[in-house]
């Protein structure tokens, strides 16, 4: 326990970054009332975590604009680009299976000068290769338990659609990096709907995917979301998700409070039951999570605390208590000042 404690504190302010939630977005620049200061590090700190985030970031964007311009132009340097690396540390224990220590690497290459609706994808850990909706649905489990063998080069091809008046569509195909190169199409539609004139919006996300070496996957999921204040937003979302290698029919319900408590930290409650089997249907996990998250240094060094109750089938039922701790740090040239996205 001591030298995976070491590890995360030394984490800390050495290799750290952020992780992005799905849901509405409250802008940071809606509180205005919170202290000035928009670091918790000391200056010594601050003085040596900054010119580290900025050489890495800029070599994140120089190397996604130098490939940009290869395929898509001269417009590259001018171009709005959104690529990232991002570093992490977690300390994740489970009452009854003992503490683990992990380091997370996950990025994304925008190449936005490629054609409007052909575009170049490059990034690590797709949807596909996230596992079982119990492994997704728990944010404790956002390491070890995806396979880090999983970054995806690929075409993608887009309609020029507003999902909130059509569906949205978009084709995929490409390799996934691995040997053997695993070789994937996908399709993925999605459509946003204004519940008339309430505050309701209801969104949905489809996926249909074919990987060589695991066959076939679908997964639909069903957002039901409103504000209620400024800083607070509720959602209801329900999951199907079908894999071949695994061959079971899984399905999730997720009810979420979102809430804002300043511009640099929120909370997330949530309440989750996760089940599977079409033809003889079981609830295998209930669980209560409380996910606290923290921007500890300027929109780029975030930290999470993670408390969890599980009832699983597994151990009939019985209350068991689990933990996440993590830092995590963007590498962008350009500081994105909100990675909650509640």
């Amino acid at each position: 326990m001591k030298p995976v404690l070491a590890v995360f504190f030394l984490g800390v302010f050495c290799a750290l970054s952020p992780d992005t939630y799905s849901a509405e977005t409250y802008s940071a620049e809606t509180y205005t009332t919170e202290e000035d200061s928009d670091s918790d590090l000391p200056e010594w700190a601050e003085a040596r975590v900054e010119p580290f985030r900025a050489s890495i970031g800029n070599w994140v964007d120089n190397t996604s604009r130098n490939i940009d311009s290869f395929f898509g132009g001269d417009q590259s340097a001018s171009a709005d680009n959104r690529s990232y690396l991002r570093l992490g540390q977690e300390i994740d224990w489970m009452e009854g299976e003992g503490t683990n220590g992990d380091i997370s690497v996950r990025y994304r290459i925008d190449l936005p000068t490629t054609e409007d609706r052909l575009r170049l994808i490059i990034e690590s850990d797709p949807e596909e290769s996230q596992g079982t909706l119990a492994e997704q649905g728990s944010g404790r489990l956002y390491n070890d338990q995806r396979d880090r063998r999983t970054s995806t080069f690929g075409l993608d091809w887009l309609e020029s659609r507003d999902k909130r008046e059509n569906w949205s569509n978009r084709f995929g195909a490409g390799v996934r990096l691995r040997l053997p190169l695993d070789p994937y199409v996908r399709f993925t539609s999605e459509r946003l709907w204004d519940l008339k004139d309430s505050p309701w919006q209801l969104e949905s996300f489809n996926r249909l995917s074919w990987f060589n070496n695991s066959g076939y996957s679908a997964r639909t999921e069903w957002d039901l979301g409103r504000p209620l204040s400024t800083n607070r937003h509720l959602r209801f979302i329900t999951n199907v998700q079908w894999r071949e290698e695994e061959d079971t029919l899984e399905y999730s319900e997720v009810v979420q409070l979102n809430q804002r408590l300043n511009s640099r930290s929120a909370l997330r409650y949530s309440a989750i039951a996760i089940g599977e089997s079409l033809s003889s249907p079981r609830m295998t996990n209930y669980y209560l999570q409380t996910r606290y998250r923290r921007d500890i240094h300027k929109g780029i060094l975030f930290a999470d605390v993670i408390p969890e109750l599980h009832f699983q089938r597994e151990v009939s039922y019985d209350p068991r208590w689990a933990m996440t701790l993590r830092v995590e740090m963007y590498f962008q040239r350009e500081l994105q000042r909100d990675h909650f996205h509640f």
